[in-house]
């Protein structure tokens, strides 16, 4: 009897225990089926954010005074002293350099000797003059009594009016001689070079000892540059020429501050090239033109920034930024989320619905565009700050790290 009340219980264990394996079974299928969410889509994505927007055409720019002067020799000779330093600030007036003027001191004591003897030569004359003159006017009385000649009073008449014209050209070399004078005290102040402007001494192209000749050549001594405002010359492509004019804004860095922002203003855009305006022999010429249909062109943006401190230098490097269009705290997207464009305009964009942790999904909306960089764009309508648009495929992504590429997130 009690053999047989043991496996009516152990029956009855067994039951329990098999309908309780069932029920706890049951209950994780229905979970995973009714209750566990869809997983989420296996996509990347980028939030709309709020942030100022440019379009800008970039540039490589060449940084130069804005006015430069090479300061030459007039006068040939010696330099006997040069009197300013490289990197030296001097002002209008200041004495750059003198040269041996021995040659012109000599040149114009002569010039003023010979006008000393035309002078004298004229006073001699002119004492002549009243001599014959007075000649004359007795050889005509006693012509008129008819104690003369002819004859004697047509002597006395040549001799006052050969006078006369030996003083009329006397006079013209006494202006001659004048002008040498001018001339020869012109050049003496040439030996004498001082700065037709205020600068900075930017290179020193002769020394003092040197020997220059002013004959061949206009020999240069030193450059002189204005560096208290610079002209950036910046090289834009055409390609991008179109897209701009002047009064754009602009900016640009330099490699040695390249956090530093120089902003300023588009002054005006050259009609031609470099090439076009070199001047060059007709050979050079026919083989820019052939090589140039070969070559990238560039068209020179021209603009002025303040330099008080000197920290740009001629011939530094700019990057510039010409500001073609701008918007200000406006929603944006990565480009690489527009899709398609259709007729009306608008663009395709897929957005991630959903909470994280819940059943997300991937549906399309119609978006219109307006500023665009290639980087970012700008969008008008369709989209609300926060929402999560699709960039790309994570799957392929991962695809892509299986095959050694680098990650993305």
């Amino acid at each position: 009897m009690s053999t047989m009340k043991r496996r009516t219980n152990w029956f009855k264990g067994w039951r329990l225990g098999l309908v309780a394996v069932v029920l706890v079974g049951g209950g994780w299928w229905v979970r995973q089926h009714y209750f566990t969410p869809p997983p989420a889509p296996q996509v990347i994505t980028a939030p709309v954010t709020r942030q100022d927007l440019e379009d800008t055409v970039l540039a490589t720019g060449s940084i130069q005074a804005i006015q430069q002067v090479d300061i030459g020799a007039q006068a040939s000779g010696q330099i006997r002293k040069l009197h300013v330093e490289l990197g030296q600030s001097i002002h209008k007036g200041d004495l750059v350099a003198e040269i041996d003027s021995t040659k012109q001191q000599n040149d114009l004591r002569n010039a003023e000797a010979q006008l000393a003897v035309l002078a004298a030569q004229k006073r001699s004359r002119q004492a002549q003059l009243v001599q014959y003159e007075l000649a004359l006017k007795r050889t005509q009385a006693l012509v008129k009594e008819d104690a003369g000649t002819r004859a004697d009073l047509e002597s006395a008449q040549a001799s006052v009016d050969t006078t006369r014209a030996a003083l009329a050209e006397l006079d013209a070399q006494i202006e001659q001689a004048r002008i040498a004078v001018d001339t020869a005290k012109t050049n003496l102040g040439y030996t004498r070079i001082v700065a037709p402007m205020d600068g900075v001494v930017i290179a020193v192209v002769r020394k003092a000892g040197q020997t220059v000749n002013a004959l061949q050549s206009a020999p240069t001594l030193i450059k002189l540059a204005q560096l208290d405002t610079m002209l950036i010359r910046a090289q834009i492509s055409e390609a991008d020429v179109v897209k701009v004019r002047p009064d754009m804004p602009v900016y640009f860095t330099i490699m040695g501050e390249p956090e530093k922002r120089y902003d300023a203003k588009l002054v005006a855009i050259e009609p031609s090239t470099d090439a076009e305006q070199a001047e060059t022999s007709s050979t050079t010429s026919t083989s820019s033109t052939s090589s140039s249909t070969t070559s990238a062109i560039y068209y020179n943006g021209r603009f002025t920034v303040p330099n008080p401190e000197h920290k740009l230098r001629i011939d530094m490097t700019a990057q510039v930024s010409i500001v073609a269009s701008r918007a200000d705290n406006t929603l944006t997207v990565p480009a690489t989320a527009l899709g398609a464009r259709g007729k009306d305009g608008r663009y395709t964009v897929k957005v991630l619905e959903g909470e994280a942790g819940q059943a997300q999904k991937v549906s399309q909306r119609q978006v219109r565009v307006g500023l665009n960089n290639r980087v970012q764009a700008q969008i008008l309508e369709g989209l609300k700050e926060g929402e999560r648009v699709v960039i790309g495929d994570a799957s392929a992504n991962g695809a892509s790290r299986s095959r050694g590429g680098p990650p993305m997130f």
